[in-house]
């Protein structure tokens, strides 16, 4: 009864505010001067959309820099040498070779072959620390100071720049610390593409261009396997090189040809700048605009009322502490992207260990992406998240305990990761546009920024886990089912979002959120 009587007032100021049209839908508003989602501002929106694709390549591009070599025996040395030898590290220096020239991986290059695991993970690692690093630290900016289109292009120049640089590491020190740059660089890529694409459109295509996104990271992904076999009797330096010139050339273009995010520059109080920006939305869509913007004024004018905006750079992480069911979601959420993230950023990485051919193993993970995008929209359209999250985490956690039981080299065990990848992948691909619909427009890419550290977190931990699978899979494989499965069920504390539009401040989420409690004991009350 406590409970209830504490939701009545924000529940009927809310009401009142609505009712005298206090306070418009910022979608409603920017939508009734952009008119339909035109092909030229459905461009721009999947050309931010690819953004990923130089995101996926930096993710995963140490599958290659930093794969293990083969060998063979030579018949040189002062010992005997068998080509059935698990490691070369108790045979002579004269006694084999590798099958490659040594500059093809950092491993054999720097002699990491018998280095230990926490060596030859290292720059991995190092890698998915600056994403976390880097996530944390600059998450709060795109809601605050820089807005998403000036992180965006920060963050892909640092990424694209230590990339560069990572080409001309001497030794295996610097290149671990480049990695870490890197990955701070990178942290916000895929957080500032995925958000301001599905803001610069309408409601219609939202799920589209988050999908888009999800594909091109896929096509990013894909990329890697052709580019790694091209250079296969080459340098890994190159990998570096042809990944990050490229993507500062589309930075470039970015620069040029995005706008802000209205939505953003409506909750941060700056009218001219918003309406200007859907001035030139409407004008790529076809719709001359004469009507005045007494509407767009009035959310601008609201929200500013509401203390959507914030002044501190910290301003949105403080609005979700104060808040206890923002703190929930934002527990449950990051959770279950913990044990997601670990396999799916693991399984790549881990690949080697199942006895098959490299290349066609990271072709078929990347292959599993397509897939699993379609997938995904198509569930985002029709099937709650909630229920879809628990469901493919527990499906993943399977299929990678069954690889641990699986012969290795075999058909059957391939076949396991990939489907154990593929609903990982779908996972990923739901939670992120879960995590969209869970906040509200003020604080939206923290939280979906905070959502994916915790994805990578997962990482972070992955490398260390693929290296000492090389000679247990249960410490791979195995802990990944556990973590995706077993973690996988937090989801079930979060609250449904289907059908549900996005809010614009956290009264307004306060207010739904009131409102589905309200009617929940409303609900017991009529069974009772």
């Amino acid at each position: 009864m406590a409970d209830e009587a504490a939701t009545t007032p924000l529940l009927t100021s809310y009401k009142a505010k609505t009712a005298t049209g206090k306070a418009p839908s910022i979608d409603d508003a920017i939508e009734t001067y952009i008119g339909d989602t035109g092909a030229g501002q459905l461009f721009k929106a999947i050309l931010l959309a690819f953004a990923w694709a130089f995101d996926a390549q930096q993710v995963f591009i140490s599958v290659f820099t930093d794969a293990e070599p083969h060998w063979h025996c030579t018949g040189g040395g002062h010992s005997s040498c068998s080509p059935a030898a698990a490691s070369p590290c108790a045979l002579s220096p004269g006694a084999w070779a590798w099958d490659r020239p040594a500059e093809t991986s950092v491993v054999s290059e720097w002699g990491l072959k018998c280095a230990g695991p926490a060596l030859v993970s290292l720059p991995a690692s190092s890698f998915f620390a600056g994403c976390l690093a880097g996530g944390f630290l600059l998450t709060t900016l795109a809601d605050s100071l820089f807005g998403r289109k000036k992180m965006l292009l920060l963050s892909l120049v640092s990424m694209s720049v230590a990339g560069v640089l990572t080409a001309l590491s001497p030794n295996v020190w610097a290149y671990a610390a480049l990695r870490f740059l890197c990955g701070f660089g990178r942290s916000m890529v895929g957080t500032c593409a995925l958000v301001l694409s599905t803001e610069l459109v309408g409601k219609r295509w939202r799920d589209t261009v988050s999908v888009a996104g999800f594909a091109c990271f896929t096509v990013g992904f894909l990329s890697l396997p052709a580019l790694a076999y091209t250079f296969r009797e080459a340098s890994w330096r190159n990998m570096y090189l042809w990944t990050s010139l490229p993507s500062l050339c589309y930075s470039i273009l970015l620069y040029f040809l995005v706008q802000e995010s209205p939505r953003w520059l409506l909750v941060r109080g700056r009218k001219h700048d918003a309406i200007e920006t859907v001035r030139e939305i409407a004008a790529l869509n076809g719709g001359g605009i004469t009507c005045s913007f007494s509407m767009l004024h009035a959310c601008a004018t609201e929200r500013e009322d509401a203390g959507a905006g914030g002044d501190g750079v910290f301003a949105t992480l403080q609005s979700m502490w104060e808040r206890r069911w923002a703190l929930r979601r934002l527990a449950a959420i990051m959770t279950a992207s913990f044990g997601v993230g670990m396999v799916y950023y693991g399984m790549p990485l881990n690949v080697g260990n199942l006895g098959s051919n490299l290349y066609l193993s990271v072709t078929y993970n990347a292959l599993a992406e397509f897939p699993s995008s379609i997938l995904s929209w198509l569930l985002m359209g029709k099937i709650n998240r909630r229920s879809s999250v628990i469901a493919l985490t527990s499906v993943a956690g399977l299929c990678s305990l069954a690889c641990v039981v699986i012969p290795e080299g075999s058909g059957e065990r391939m076949a396991a990761e990939v489907l154990s990848f593929f609903a990982t992948c779908t996972a990923f691909n739901i939670i992120l546009m879960y995590s969209i619909e869970l906040f509200p427009t003020s604080v939206r890419n923290s939280a979906v920024g905070l959502v994916r550290q915790a994805l990578v977190l997962g990482g972070v931990a992955a490398p260390v886990l693929v290296a000492l699978g090389r000679d247990r899979s249960f410490w791979s494989f195995g802990v990944f089912g556990l973590a995706v499965g077993c973690l996988g069920l937090f989801a079930a504390c979060l609250p449904e979002t289907r059908g549900r539009s996005m809010s614009d401040t956290m009264e307004e989420e306060e207010y739904k959120e009131a409102a589905a409690t309200s009617d929940g004991m409303d609900n017991n009350a009529d069974l009772v």
